[in-house]
């Protein structure tokens, strides 16, 4: 439940605001809450290809079975959506992850009708990439139990 309510929550937040110059300020404010990432995490395995951005993405798996989301952007705005991505996906056991479906998620936010053509290709890169490591942990998690 804690992903419809992070969810929600964002979508209640961008709908107050109403015009997309705040809604943006709101994005990049997101952005700027996240951490850095330390440079051995910034490899060509954690880079987002196919965003224009410089974008690193890395998970980690919890004792309790979710993910914890890690991500660094060198773009404002494609920074605060990363923030918004991470607060969705972060908590989650990976098949919660992988079951999400990115379209619903931004036909919710209203973003993508405020995000150039080739934004929406880097950011569902940067899905894309969310969903390759909740595989691995997946992956992981299976040969271990068996």
């Amino acid at each position: 439940m804690a992903l419809i309510s992070s969810l929600e929550e964002i979508a209640d937040n961008l709908e107050i605001l109403g015009d997309w110059d705040t809604r943006y300020e709101y994005l990049m404010d997101l952005g700027k809450q996240l951490d850095e990432l330390p440079d051995s995490d910034k490899t060509n395995a954690t880079k987002v290809h196919g965003c224009m951005s410089n974008v690193w993405v890395v998970g980690d798996a919890q004792s309790d079975g979710t993910i914890i989301y890690r991500a660094e952007c060198d773009t404002a705005v494609i920074r605060g959506v990363i923030a918004v991505l991470v607060a969705i996906y972060s908590g989650q056991p990976p098949q919660a992850c992988l079951d999400l479906e990115a379209d619903d998620v931004f036909e919710r936010l209203g973003l993508f009708d405020h995000l150039s053509p080739t934004r929406h290709v880097g950011v569902y890169g940067i899905v894309m990439r969310m969903q390759q490591i909740a595989t691995e942990i997946a992956d992981a998690n299976n040969a271990s139990s068996q």
